[in-house]
């Protein structure tokens, strides 16, 4: 008995629950403010864009407010379509999901059962691992080589149970990223029972001529794959949770099948909808984006660290010993970064690129952290 309620032995769930090492989110700002009494707490743990949401985004919420009280669109058919009209693909070969996340769990509830595996490269961004896992599945895991995805070794893991075959490009946690020939030697050698999932959550950081865009160049010329994107990131919209996956029909209609009902909120559905025509204000942030990052790697390597170049918004620095001895003496100080066990990377940490004034305060804060260690 806890509190008065009758628990349950772990014999009652799922084995393949029970074993499950749950997601581990970044550290809420309130959380830190409250715990340690600081009234100036800098989040660069999350890869959020340091930026909110676009101004049409905030005035398509503010009058969807007055109709909160009716459930949202469930087919969320007006996101559908205009994101269907952006890919210049069908309104079936689209699927909105609860962030890029979201639809990393509806593609393994249709496609994993007990005994199927997924492949990915390791350190990598955990969902993969989890949801497939979550369903019985098996997870091989491929070793990054100089912190990148080796495409060649992801194809030659695969074996007649592999069903999925997840890149993360860029990867998270790295911030490395495979150029357009690698992908393209992955697709040409790849079996064909095998669907490839390209996660490009951070697509609209990169303007780089050697990156491909996935939806063009692999599922339009008939690849087997789906490519995840998101508005969590440049768009300034991680709270309100919605990204979308383009891919086959077949693949999207499964996804569907699955999903919760009214997953996607109005304000979710509203302000990514009016956040698609803004390809100046993307370019504005991508280019803050980028000198932040130049920014960001050159004060950590004034403070004798070693980030590996990134093609997100975000820095992946190895410390060289238990990362949340660094990510400790960081929080006393008002900084969340975050440590990287649940990665795959025990010993490394990961820091989000701030506005200017962020990145201020972490450079005061690492002198003195530093400086003690």
């Amino acid at each position: 008995m806890t509190g008065g309620f009758t628990d349950l032995a772990d014999a009652f769930f799922r084995p393949a629950v029970n074993a499950l090492t749950p997601y581990q989110p970044g550290k809420p700002v309130e959380d830190v403010q409250r715990e340690l009494g600081l009234e100036r707490v800098v989040k660069l743990a999350s890869n959020e864009g340091p930026f909110g949401p676009f101004p049409a985004a905030q005035e398509a919420m503010a009058r969807a407010a007055v109709e909160l009280n009716r459930y949202p669109d469930g087919g969320v058919y007006r996101l559908h379509a205009a994101l269907a009209e952006r890919h210049g693909v069908a309104l079936d070969e689209v699927c909105v999901g609860a962030g890029a996340d979201g639809c990393i769990d509806m593609l393994s509830q249709a496609v994993v059962d007990p005994g199927d595996e997924i492949v990915c490269g390791w350190p990598s961004f955990p969902s993969y691992v989890i949801y497939a896992r979550k369903q019985g599945g098996s997870t091989t895991l491929v070793p990054l080589v100089e912190q990148r995805y080796d495409l060649v070794a992801l194809a030659a893991a695969t074996t007649p149970r592999t069903k999925l075959v997840y890149i993360c490009n860029p990867n998270n946690p790295t911030g490395t990223m495979n150029t357009t020939q690698e992908l393209d030697t992955y697709f040409d050698t790849i079996p064909d029972h095998v669907l490839t999932v390209v996660d490009q959550a951070y697509f609209e950081y990169i303007d780089r001529p050697d990156y491909p865009d996935a939806v063009e160049r692999y599922l339009k010329q008939g690849r087997r794959v789906v490519v995840l994107r998101t508005f969590s990131k440049i768009y300034g919209l991680a709270g309100l949770r919605v990204g979308y996956a383009v891919g086959p029909r077949s693949v999207c209609s499964a996804m569907a099948k699955v999903r919760r009902p009214f997953d996607i909120t109005t304000p979710a559905q509203v302000a990514a909808l009016a956040s698609l025509d803004a390809d100046a204000e993307l370019a504005r942030r991508r280019e803050l984006n980028e000198q932040g990052l130049a920014r960001l790697e050159s004060l950590l390597r004034e403070h004798g660290l070693e980030p590996v170049p990134s093609a997100g918004n975000f820095l992946y620095v190895e410390t060289g010993a238990d990362a949340n001895e660094l990510f400790d003496r960081l929080l006393q100080e008002g900084v969340i970064v975050r440590p990287l066990a649940g990665f795959g990377s025990p010993t490394a940490i990961r820091i989000s690129v701030g506005t200017p004034e962020e990145l201020d305060v972490l450079a005061d804060v690492l002198g003195r952290v530093l400086q003690r260690a």
